[in-house]
């Protein structure tokens, strides 16, 4: 974390990693264009750490100063990303001394790392090891994860975008429930992203208060799954309101610690691949009370709908984004610009370093005053957590399609300098 001289002369590596978010490439812009003030050349790797092993860089100086403006509003992730995760330094040393002999063979002195967890423990493995290995690399964290579980934060950019979408769905499919729920639909479930951490989940509880509002039943990986208990609050609800919302964390877990949706095969991280918790339920729904039913999984839809982004979503990934740049520039290793709130109402933050070994490999969980007593909802903490994260609206430039404009990139490539890397 401590800060060197700047180096005379050197480039910048920008890199996304892991799932993609409505407002990631809101960051890579805050990057480049910060960089671009500074006199700094931007590359990009393609796909991630994956494109900085094979060499596969891009120039993103060829990119036009409106095309790397339009990023702001363009979801995905424009260079491409990865689910990769760089073992020990121990037993897969020649990886990273691939990845310094890149670093080194296009001068490239400043390394950021957008994503996660896991990449929060690249960046930091690879500032590291450019120490032992007498090459001078400053390495970035940048934070970025719909899942909202990075400790340090006070939030993660990509989250607030998720959140107004689980909210809004929540609350439109609802309407739609209700209005059909005489002779139809009596059960709604809606389950949405969250492995370990219900915060996705906890967002949806934004659509309503009260006990007849919807969501009626949120279900959370921080509460064992019973089985009796939903089920009686599914009987109760429809009985009292006439229909029930439900939103489900894909990760909740059973009383014998298995997700309810285990699909037996696991990612490139490890994780296990889940199956779909939603189809579980409803069919426990059918066989144990016989209420018609309905399920959605917007899966990618919710991280990618930057229509639905928040305008403090927006904002913070930005400004992530342009912090790094500077938190690089001042010779700063090691760090993660994060997110500190400093007032719920009215609703400030600033952005301040943080060390990545307090980051990386670390998860954030809701914390037990967020839950209800019955843990089927959010608490009034809860809603002055995540309210003003779902605030304003991020609007986009519609052609006369009626279709969004968003950018496509040139990404053209840097010419190799190295022999292929076989990994």
């Amino acid at each position: 974390m401590k800060s060197k001289a700047r180096p005379a002369t050197g480039r910048l590596l920008y890199a996304q990693s892991g799932g993609v978010t409505a407002v990631i490439n809101a960051t890579a812009a805050g990057v480049i264009q910060n960089a671009r003030a500074h006199g700094i050349k931007v590359y990009a790797a393609r796909n991630g750490i994956l494109g900085a092993l094979r060499e596969e860089l891009i120039d993103t100086g060829k990119e036009t100063t409106a095309a790397i403006d339009a990023l702001r509003h363009t979801p995905g992730g424009a260079f491409g990303s990865c689910r990769y995760k760089l073992k020990s330094v121990d037993t897969h040393r020649a990886e990273y001394e691939r990845l310094i002999d890149v670093l080194r063979a296009h001068d490239i002195r400043w390394f950021l790392y957008n994503g996660g967890n896991d990449s929060a423990d690249t960046a930091l493995k690879i500032s590291q090891l450019g120490k032992s290995m007498g090459y001078d690399i400053r390495c970035i964290g940048v934070p970025k994860t719909v899942d909202n579980d990075l400790a340090v934060t006070d939030c993660c950019p990509g989250f607030g975008s998720v959140a107004k979408y689980t909210a809004v769905s929540t609350l439109e499919a609802s309407l739609d429930v209700a209005s059909m729920a005489d002779t139809s639909t009596k059960v709604f479930i809606l389950e949405v992203m969250g492995r370990h951490a219900g915060w996705i989940a906890a967002a949806s509880g934004l659509a309503g208060e009260g006990a007849d509002a919807p969501p009626h039943i949120i279900l959370f990986p921080e509460r064992v799954f019973d089985e009796a208990a939903f089920l009686a609050k599914v009987k109760a609800t429809v009985e009292r309101v006439g229909w029930c919302t439900v939103v489900a964390s894909e990760g909740i877990l059973n009383a014998e610690g298995q997700f309810l949706a285990e699909a037996g095969t696991r990612d490139a991280f490890g994780h296990a691949q889940l199956g779909g918790v939603a189809p579980v339920l409803a069919a426990l729904v059918k066989e144990k009370l016989g209420y018609k039913y309905h399920w959605a999984l917007p899966d990618y839809l919710q991280r990618s709908a930057r229509h639905m982004a928040s305008k403090t979503d927006a904002e913070q990934a930005y400004a992530v984004g342009k912090a790094a740049v500077d938190y690089a520039l001042a010779g700063m290793n090691a760090v993660m610009p994060v997110i500190v709130r400093t007032s719920d109402a009215p609703y400030r933050w600033k952005i301040e370093p943080a060390a990545l070994d307090k980051i990386a490999n670390r998860e954030k969980k809701m914390p037990t005053s967020f839950l209800t007593r019955d843990g089927f909802g959010i608490t009034a903490a809860a809603r002055r957590y995540l309210s003003p994260l779902i605030q304003g609206e991020a609007p986009l430039p519609y052609g006369r399609d009626g279709l969004p404009k968003y950018v496509q990139l040139k990404n053209v490539a840097v010419s190799k300098r190295l022999p292929a890397f076989e990994h």
